[in-house]
């Protein structure tokens, strides 16, 4: 069964079908990145641009934060679900993977969140991660797609991004961060170890900078 579309009353419903996506960010909406399965922007100068724009913007924060706390061992980067109440425990979940898989930051449902989930129809595009490029990113979730594949690997792929990682299409399951190129009997929502190390080495203490 579809689940719900979501009310209009929940923020800007785009002429496009997207529901609810903030306004700070939608300047962002024409060309979402970081999608679960590779489309025609992947792998693009623009695509790569906006993926690093997107992780230079959570860092910010992220950085702010550990400023106020010098002696901080690992960043709590801090996220809203309020607009994506059908994904409510695929991203609990999601957020309990990544927190038991890396230790330089740890991800907390919280007011004045770095970055929020959305859910709705988008047929173009998909599930995808994306930002303005000023700290007010957001995750989209899609609901066929989200049929279609495994929901907690597509949150847990999508909530990757926001931790610095890339797409990988052409990796194995075992990889988080190939998406959906293994195909929809794919149901890993872990990262491997490389995945694991490149998150706390970008994280480390907060203050590694993007490359």
């Amino acid at each position: 069964m579809k689940r719900p579309v979501l009310s209009a009353a929940l923020g800007l419903v785009l002429a496009t079908g997207l529901a609810a996506v903030p306004a700070t960010a939608t300047a962002a909406v024409a060309a979402p990145v970081q999608g679960y399965t590779a489309t025609a922007h992947a792998g693009t100068a623009a695509h790569r641009s906006d993926s690093l724009a997107f992780y230079q913007a959570v860092m910010k924060s992220a950085l702010a934060k550990q400023a106020k706390t010098p002696y901080l061992k690992s960043v709590v980067v801090t996220y809203d679900t309020t607009n994506a109440p059908s994904f409510a425990g695929e991203i609990a979940q999601a957020a309990q993977i990544w927190n038991g898989s890396v230790g330089n930051v740890q991800l907390q449902e919280g007011g004045n969140a770095d970055f929020s989930y959305y859910e709705g129809d988008d047929p173009s595009n998909g599930s995808y991660a994306s930002t303005d490029g000023h700290g007010h990113g957001y995750i989209f979730l899609d609901y066929t797609q989200n049929q279609q594949y495994s929901s907690l690997r597509v949150t847990a792929h999508e909530t990757g991004h926001v931790l610095g990682l890339p797409d990988d299409y052409s990796g194995p399951c075992s990889e988080l961060m190939s998406g959906g190129g293994p195909g929809p009997s794919c149901t890993n929502p872990y990262p491997d170890a490389a995945e694991r190390q490149q998150v706390d080495a970008l994280w480390e203490n907060g203050l590694r900078a993007a490359h």
